[in-house]
């Protein structure tokens, strides 16, 4: 049998495996004893551990075994109520009965452990809304486990009143130690309910051979390959996660094997579920972000070699998203199935002619030289896949795009903005992050006399309580739908229009940034729209209101240093000489990147003076008038800044191509050692007939981008080409149709 199943024995020996349930290692000087290694048991009991059946399957130790670190970001949420009070959780218990349950722990013997039922069963609860709030999965501990356990009530079974509550009926639940001697019945859960996965830590490896081997078979007699997970449950000392891994790994082959020999599998579905069960399982359902063998959860994702089974039944369709060269976004929806069969590694194809479309036409500009003849690859960039917040049977994933596997091609703004920052990082190693502002407005729909109208939301102005309240529960869904997608809020407040709102993200690696703006703004609008409201991020959808920007802040950093940030021996108004000349590169080509930053028509509606929008050029320090502005937040020196400010970027922009532009224009003001002019310290507009007044329209800025050849040789001359004919088509469609204007709320 063992030469029929080599290859099999061969992928359990050999699969990176995911530990997803271990405990920390004690002090090095510790009286923890060693023998706990092998058994839960403690004192006199203890002492009989090594003539056990676990302890005697297989005591040697090595050091062949290694394991990935895993970040301490929370991926999870775990409870060891079964150990206090059992898993007959009431789920609607209340916070007087668990405030009782406190003030009687608190009143009680000292030291005091908590058991109160009322207490924990509230807490659980709370815990469990939290876990569904940030779409974290809860390990639960069942079966056996602690010396003072009540056995009769760590059945999972018990758990039924939890899992049929409909406010956890998305609240993905692990049962811990294969709910030994419960293995059965955690089987059924995970057959009958969607949300129950299992984990057979700590039956393997505390449990004899026959033990281990009985309990992994009943967990498979009926939950699904795809839902049970490899764990140690690890502690105190490095041996306990080399003797889980190994044994598990000898029991899941002959368990396997055997299921080979009475027909239930193939030799490859057994090498499939392999991986599902050591590791793909792990990395689905925590949102683990796995690279050159470490884990991270910098951003959730599948693992690159998910396959469909790892998931979960109510996936229905995967969104292939990118962004056009006028701004706007787009998506190939392919269903779940096909996805992960075939297009996260094929992807699927899409016309040249659609990086040459307008705001207005669905066909290629004039002068793009792109046409529908031609087939490039929208292909899944997998790192950055996950769930939609706002719709649970969907996901979404950004696309690189590719003329032929592997080789980017020439339009693709998400290579355009990696070229660029491939540059700065080789010639000056350094890297730029960045931080977005997204403005937008709230409407709502008024429908009079047949003729339907998107009005304003509420009338208020700027950081407005009321405004704020008034949207509170839009806003609250909204920050934890971006929480969910792990891209952090740090601020948000009513802005000075009607209707208005702010939300700034936290900076981040400018290629990530750019990636996380996109679905930040998918995300707001969705959410909007469940609320029956229309949520534009378009420049200037009132004439007679305030405009919306997307200001960025923007900083340079070198082995984990801020280098943009001046020091006591270099400081320029607060800046680096690399600060200053990067800087001083953005305000030499200003004029072009409007052309990526700002660049429709409605931008320069916008722009314009006594707006803060920044319409001359000219650059200072906290001036909210300049376009350009270097800013000391709170916690920095006031000597010194730590970024700058672009006031002239909007969501009519491609965020890749604007930052790609951004960051040319740095690249130059490096390599030729450009000096910045003198800060301007007040409003701008006071020295209007001294001040170069930056492009009135967005013909003038295409005139700019034009003649620029730093641009062009950085970002590619084809892309720019193609840039610069699309805005010309928009200058030429909204000076006939002015009226065109008014569609634009529903496309950006």
């Amino acid at each position: 049998m063992e030469a029929r199943y080599a290859a099999l024995r061969r992928a359990t020996e050999e699969v990176a495996a995911v530990d997803a349930h271990a405990h920390n290692l004690v002090d090095h000087g510790s009286a923890f004893p060693f023998l706990r290694c092998f058994s839960e048991a403690e004192g006199d009991a203890l002492a009989l551990a090594p003539h056990s059946l676990s302890f005697k399957v297989d005591p040697e130790i090595s050091d062949q075994m290694k394991f990935s670190p895993v970040s301490n970001q929370i991926v999870a949420l775990k409870s060891i109520a079964a150990y206090r009070s059992g898993l007959e959780i009431n789920p609607i218990v209340s916070k007087t009965d668990a405030e009782d349950g406190l003030r009687k722990e608190l009143t009680g013997p000292r030291p005091f452990r908590i058991t109160n039922k009322n207490l924990i069963d509230y807490l659980f609860t709370c815990s469990l809304e939290i876990a569904v709030s940030f779409n974290l999965p809860v390990q639960i501990h069942t079966g056996f486990g602690d010396k003072d356990l009540d056995l009769r009530k760590c059945n999972p079974l018990h758990l039924r009143a939890v899992l049929e509550d409909e406010r956890f009926a998305k609240c993905q639940i692990v049962l811990l130690h294969a709910s030994y001697p419960f293995s059965k019945e955690a089987s059924y859960l995970a057959s009958v309910y969607s949300q129950v996965y299992l984990d057979f830590g700590l039956a393997i490896p505390k449990l004899s051979v026959h033990g281990m081997t009985s309990s992994l078979k009943e967990l498979l007699e009926l939950a699904p390959i795809k839902k049970v997970m490899f764990s140690t449950d690890g502690y105190a000392f490095p041996e306990t996660y080399y003797l889980g891994a190994k044994r598990a790994r000898d029991v899941v082959y002959h368990v396997l094997a055997t299921a080979c020999e009475d027909g239930d599998l193939s030799i490859q579905e057994a090498i499939e579920a392999v991986v599902d069960i050591f590791r793909r399982n792990a990395l689905y359902l925590y949102k683990l972000n796995v690279a050159n063998g470490s884990i991270s959860h910098e951003t959730p994702i599948a693992g690159d070699n998910m396959s469909l089974s790892s998931v979960e039944e109510d996936i229905l369709f995967v969104r292939i998203i990118w962004s056009d060269a006028s701004g706007q976004y787009r998506c190939r929806v392919v269903p779940a199935g096909r996805f992960y069969e075939v297009t996260r590694n094929k992807g699927v194809g899409l016309t040249f002619a659609a990086m040459g479309m307008t705001s207005f036409c669905d066909g290629p500009a004039d002068g793009t030289n792109l046409t529908g003849v031609g087939e490039i690859r929208l292909v899944p960039d997998m790192p950055t896949l996950q769930r939609l917040p706002w719709s649970r049977h969907e996901e979404m994933v950004m696309a690189d795009m590719q003329i032929r596997p592997g080789e980017a091609w020439e339009y693709c703004p998400r290579n355009a903005l990696r070229k660029v920052t491939k540059v700065l990082l080789d010639e000056f190693n350094v890297t730029m992050k960045a931080g977005f502002e997204n403005e937008f407005y709230l409407r709502r729909k008024l429908v009079s006399d047949g003729v339907e109208q998107w009005v304003p939301y509420d009338n208020t102005n700027y950081c407005s309580a009321s405004a704020f309240d008034g949207a509170s529960s839009i806003l609250q869904e909204v920050y934890s739908s971006l929480n969910a997608s792990d891209i952090v809020v740090e601020q948000l407040h009513a802005e000075a229009g009607k209707g208005q709102f702010e939300i700034a993200l936290k900076y981040i690696l400018c290629t990530l940034a750019a990636d996380k703006l996109i679905y930040a703004r998918e995300t707001i609008k969705s959410v909007a729209r469940k609320h029956g409201l229309l949520a534009t991020f378009l420049p200037k959808p009132d004439l007679n209101d305030f405009g919306s920007g997307s200001h960025v802040h923007l900083s340079l950093w070198k082995n984990d240093q801020n280098v943009f940030m001046g020091s006591s021996k270099d400081n320029f108004h607060g800046m680096s000489k690399t600060g200053e000349q990067f800087l001083a590169g953005v305000y030499d080509h200003l004029s072009s990147i409007l052309a990526f930053t700002a660049p429709h028509p409605n931008s320069y509606d916008r722009i314009q003076p006594n707006t803060w929008s920044g319409a001359y050029l000219c650059w200072g320090k906290e001036n909210r008038e300049a376009p350009l502005r270097t800013a000391c937040p709170p916690g920095v020196p006031l000597d010194l800044v730590s970024n700058f400010e672009i006031k002239s970027f909007d969501a009519c922009a491609n965020p890749h191509l604007g930052l790609a532009a951004i960051v040319a224009a740095g690249i130059d003001g490096l390599r030729r050692g450009l000096k910045l002019p003198e800060p301007v310290e007040s409003n701008p507009a006071d020295y209007a007939s001294k001040l170069k007044r930056l492009p009135k329209n967005l013909q003038e800025s295409v005139d700019a981008l034009s003649a620029d050849k730093v641009l062009h040789e950085l970002i590619g001359d084809k892309l720019v080409t193609a840039a610069i004919a699309i805005r010309k088509a928009e200058i030429d469609h909204y000076a006939k149709n002015p009226g065109a204007f008014n569609d634009l709320i529903h496309r950006y």
